[in-house]
């Protein structure tokens, strides 16, 4: 049973990354590159403030670091324990990829690109869900692009990138439980 599900996934793989052209090669690339996103964090973070104040804004920050630092920890405990070789480490696999990445580790699963991308699109989703109407769902897609990039540039599977959303999905979840308690919530115009 597992071994024909890592089969599935090896072909979806094929045929997603085979899905690329070197015209898109370098937007893919700024896309899965993590400094990429800096403007789009300051606009998260003004928006955190805007709207929850300085005190609420300072949380927050405290919590996407505990976010950030758990789903990536936890993807390293996963890569370290199950040793699955990424897609670009299989031999078998060189004449039929793109390998666009400027490097490939060593073991995959699961994606802590998805997994971070998918808890701080949970999390902050949950938090402006009343305040943004639509930008949850433009968070989910954030998530979803940061995660199919590294299909693209040749380095997870799509089930390192789909273990590594459910769980950042999770503590993104968990996370925002945590802020209701430590009462984070939009401040008042009167404020």
């Amino acid at each position: 049973m597992i071994e024909q599900l890592l089969q599935l996934d090896e072909q979806l793989f094929i045929f997603l990354n085979s899905l690329g052209s070197e015209r898109w090669d370098a937007l893919w690339l700024g896309i899965t590159y993590k400094f990429s996103w800096i403007p789009f964090y300051a606009l998260l973070l003004y928006l955190v403030y805007r709207n929850f104040g300085l005190k609420n804004t300072l949380i927050v920050m405290v919590l996407v670091a505990i976010l950030i630092t758990c789903t990536d920890q936890l993807a390293n405990l996963f890569k370290n324990g199950f040793e699955r070789p990424r897609p670009c480490r299989e031999e078998h696999l060189q004449e039929l990829i793109r390998y666009v990445a400027p490097r490939c580790g060593r073991f995959g699963y699961f994606s802590a690109h998805a997994a971070s991308s998918m808890a701080l699109a949970v999390f902050l989703g949950l938090l402006f869900r009343r305040v943004y109407k639509y930008l949850p769902f433009i968070l989910l897609f954030y998530a979803g692009i940061v995660s199919y990039s590294r299909i693209y540039v040749g380095v997870h599977y799509p089930l390192d990138t789909l273990t590594g959303m459910i769980i950042g999905a999770l503590l993104g979840t968990l996370i925002y439980g945590a802020a209701r308690k430590l009462n984070v919530s939009v401040k008042l115009k009167n404020e």
